[in-house]
C-alpha cells in the first residue's frame, strides 16, 4: 500500500502564499507521476499540476505563472508553492501519485488539506 501525508494547507488573505507538501510512504517502487488536483465546492475535482520524475510539468491555465510544482525524488515529496492566491483558489487540494509497475499503472490520493483565501 502507499500512504500520502499533504501538510501546508490554511487560511490566507488574498494576494498571500502557501506551500503544500505531500509526502509518500509504503510500496512506492515504480513512483512516476505527482501532482495536485482541488476540489472547490459544488465543482468537479480538476487538476492543479502536475510533475514527472523528470521533471516535466504541466499546470492549469488558471494558476499558471502563479503556482510552482517541485518534487524531491530522495524524498519522495512533491510541494507546490502557491503565490498570488485568489479567492477563487479557495478548495481542497488533493496529492495523487502514480505507482507504474508494467504493464499497469495504480494512482493513490491524499486524505485532501483545505485552502481557504478570504478577500
Amino acid at each position: 500500500q502507499v500512504q500520502l501525508v499533504e501538510s501546508g494547507g490554511g487560511l490566507v488573505q488574498a494576494g498571500g502564499s502557501l506551500r503544500l507538501s505531500c509526502a509518500a510512504s509504503g510500496s512506492i517502487f515504480g513512483l512516476n507521476v505527482m501532482g495536485w488536483y482541488r476540489q472547490a465546492p459544488g465543482k468537479q475535482r480538476e487538476l492543479v499540476a502536475v510533475i514527472t520524475t523528470g521533471d516535466r510539468t504541466n499546470y492549469a491555465d488558471s494558476v499558471q505563472g502563479r503556482f510552482t510544482i517541485s518534487r524531491d525524488n530522495a524524498k519522495n515529496t512533491v510541494y507546490m508553492q502557491m503565490n498570488s492566491l485568489k479567492p477563487e483558489d479557495t478548495a481542497v487540494y488533493y496529492c495523487k501519485v502514480r505507482i507504474t509497475i508494467l504493464p499497469s499503472s495504480t494512482d493513490y490520493w491524499g486524505q485532501g488539506t483545505q485552502v481557504t483565501v478570504s478577500s
